[in-house]
């Protein structure tokens, strides 16, 4: 695939995220309205938003600066390919 260079497509695409979001949050609220679905919902967001950060800034900034990659396909590769090595070296 290759990469996306129009900077109103990326801004289209940011949007269109935010709104997928918030209309599946929405959905899933009003189809259990409790406390309990905010928080667990809340939850699910943070923590797949810490994933992601961790996935696609903490690895190229402080594990390996030389790797770069273009999504989560690649990230398996690169977990895979290091698992390999490692074990080559043992």
């Amino acid at each position: 695939m290759r990469d996306l260079k129009s900077e109103r497509a990326i801004h289209l695409k940011g949007v269109l995220f935010v709104v997928l979001g918030a209309v599946s949050s929405v959905l899933l609220v009003l189809d259990n309205p409790s406390a309990r679905t905010v928080v667990l919902l809340a939850v699910c967001v943070w923590a797949f938003a810490r994933a992601y950060y961790y996935a696609f800034y903490v690895i190229e900034h402080y594990v390996d600066g030389g790797f770069r990659y273009s999504g989560l396909g690649s990230l398996m590769r690169y977990v895979v390919r290091r698992r390999r090595s490692r074990r080559v070296r043992q």
